[in-house]
C-alpha cells in the first residue's frame, strides 16, 4: 500500500527529527520518482503558485501575517501586565481569584494577540510567581497558564482557523462566527474548574488580601476597564468589519495592525525599534508557516500521483459507523498525531486526505472545521511535545519541576476533550448543525 507507506515513512522520519517542512517535500518528490512518472515533478510551481493566491483562491493567507504583526506589536505594548494586574485585583480576593484572572486575561490576549506563545511567556513571567507566592497550588498555577494561553488557537482572529478556512475552502468569516460560542463556552468551563477546585481545595488556591491603600472598588473597577476596554474595542473593530461584511478577513486583518500600532501610541510604547523587531519576528513566523506549507503541497502531490488518495479514501468510508465511525477515527488520529506533531502539519497533510470523504457523507465543513480546531488547540497541552509546556518550562523559576506542569494540564486537557465531546455530539448547542447545509 503505497499511500499508507508514504504517511509512515513521512511520520517515522518526523519522530526522529527531521525538518517538518524537508520532510514532506523529499518524501514526496522520492515517491513520485520511485512509484509514478517523474515527469509530473514539473507539476510542483503551479501547485505553488495556486497555493499562494494565482488563482485567487490563496488571498486568504495574507491574514496570517497581518495577524501575526497585530498580536506582536500588542504582546510587546505591555497589554499583558496590564490585564494581569487589573484583574488580580477585582478577582484576586476571592478564592481561585488569580487563576480566574489568568483564565479571563488569557481569553482576552486570545482575542487581541493570538500568538500562543506570547501569552504562555507573557502570562508565565508574572502570573506564575505571584500565584506560587500566595500558596497556590503549581500543577493549577501551571495548567491554569498553559489552558488558558492556548484560547487563541479558537478564540477568533485565530492563525488555526485562517489555515483552515485556507485548507477546507471555508469562509474565514463564516469559521470566525462559528467559533465565538464554542470558545467561550471552554473559558467558562475552565473558569468553573477553578472555581470548584478552589471551593474543595481552598489551601490550594487561597483569596489574596488586597493592598489597595483605601481606593474604592469603583477606582479598582474603572482601572480595570481602562485595562480592558482597549484591547477589546480593537477586537470589535476588527471582528466586527469582517460580521457585518464590510472588510473581508484580509483587509480587517489590516485595520486591526493599524489598530495594534495605535494602541501602542496611546500606551506610550510605539517605537522604531519595536516595529522593526515585531516585522522581524513577523517574517520568521510566516516563512515558518508558509515553508511547511509548500513542503506540504509536494507531499500532497507525491501521495495523489502514487494513488494514495483512493487508498485512504476507501480506507475511512469502510470504517464500521459510517459517519460517525469516520468523525470518531478522525478525532482520536489528529489527537495522536497532536502529540508529536504541530497544527500547521496536521492542518496541511491530514485534513487534504479526509475532505472528498467528508464531501461524500454531507458533513457540515463548518461544523468539522470548529471540531478539528478544539482539538488542534488540545495539541499545545499534550506531552511530550505540547509547546504551551515547553513555553512555561522556560520561564518559570529553575526548581519548578516539568512534572508539574504535565500534571497541571492534564486536568484542561479532559476539559477540551469533554467540551469537544458536546461540540460532536450536541452541535445545535453551539448553534451549528452537522448537515452539509448553509448556516448563516
Amino acid at each position: 500500500m503505497i499511500g499508507v507507506s508514504i504517511f509512515l515513512i513521512a511520520l517515522l522520519l518526523l519522530l526522529v527529527g527531521y525538518p517538518v517542512a524537508f520532510t514532506f517535500a523529499g518524501v514526496g518528490i522520492l515517491f513520485v520518482v520511485l512509484f509514478s512518472d517523474p515527469a509530473q515533478l514539473a507539476q510542483i510551481p503551479y501547485r505553488f503558485y495556486s497555493n499562494m493566491g494565482d488563482n485567487g483562491d490563496g488571498i486568504v493567507l495574507m491574514a496570517i501575517p497581518l495577524f501575526i504583526f497585530m498580536g506582536l506589536i500588542l504582546q510587546r505594548t505591555g497589554l499583558a501586565e496590564q490585564l494581569l494586574v487589573s484583574m488580580a485585583r477585582l478577582f484576586g480576593a476571592v478564592r481561585g481569584g488569580l487563576a480566574v484572572s489568568t483564565v479571563l486575561v488569557g481569553a482576552l490576549l486570545a482575542a487581541s494577540t493570538g500568538v500562543v506563545g506570547a501569552s504562555v511567556v507573557a502570562m508565565g513571567l508574572i502570573s506564575l510567581p505571584v500565584m506560587l507566592n500566595h500558596g497556590y497550588s503549581p500543577k493549577l498555577a501551571a495548567g491554569t497558564i498553559c489552558a488558558s494561553g492556548t484560547l487563541g488557537q479558537l478564540i477568533p482572529p485565530s492563525i488555526v482557523l485562517i489555515v483552515l478556512s485556507d485548507v477546507l475552502n471555508i469562509p474565514v468569516g463564516d469559521l470566525f462566527a462559528a467559533a465565538l460560542k464554542p470558545g467561550l463556552f471552554l473559558v467558562l468551563c475552565y473558569i468553573v474548574y477553578v472555581i470548584i477546585f478552589a471551593w474543595f481545595r481552598g489551601d490550594a488556591a487561597p483569596a489574596v488580601p488586597q493592598e489597595t491603600s483605601g481606593i474604592s472598588k469603583f477606582r479598582l473597577i474603572l482601572s480595570a476597564l481602562s485595562a480592558i476596554l482597549p484591547p477589546i474595542i480593537l477586537v470589535l473593530v476588527v471582528l466586527g468589519s469582517i460580521f457585518t461584511g464590510v472588510a473581508t478577513p484580509t483587509e480587517s486583518s489590516a485595520l486591526g495592525c493599524i489598530g495594534a500600532v495605535v494602541l501602542a501610541a496611546v500606551y506610550g510604547k510605539l517605537s522604531f525599534r519595536m516595529i522593526w523587531s515585531s516585522a522581524e519576528e513577523t517574517v520568521k513566523i510566516t516563512a515558518m508557516v508558509f515553508t511547511v506549507l509548500l513542503g506540504a503541497s509536494v507531499f500532497s502531490m507525491g501521495f495523489s500521483y502514487t494513488g494514495g488518495e483512493e487508498e485512504i479514501e476507501h480506507l475511512l468510508l469502510s470504517i464500521p459507523g459510517e459517519t460517525w465511525g469516520f468523525l470518531i477515527f478522525t478525532m482520536v488520529l489528529i489527537m495522536i498525531l497532536g502529540f508529536f506533531l504541530d497544527y500547521i502539519e496536521i492542518s496541511y497533510i491530514v485534513l487534504p486526505l479526509v475532505y472528498t470523504v467528508i464531501d461524500q457523507l454531507e458533513i457540515n465543513l463548518i461544523w468539522f472545521a470548529i471540531l478539528v480546531a478544539m482539538n488542534l488547540q488540545t495539541s499545545f497541552l499534550t506531552p511530550p511535545f505540547g509547546f504551551a509546556l515547553f513555553y512555561l518550562k522556560g520561564v518559570a523559576p529553575a526548581n519548578f519541576s516539568t512534572l508539574n506542569i504535565y500534571k497541571g494540564v492534564l486536568p484542561f486537557i479532559l476539559i477540551q476533550i469533554a467540551v469537544l465531546s458536546i461540540l460532536l455530539l450536541y452541535p445545535a448547542f453551539f448553534g451549528l448543525s452537522r448537515q452539509a447545509v448553509s448556516l448563516w
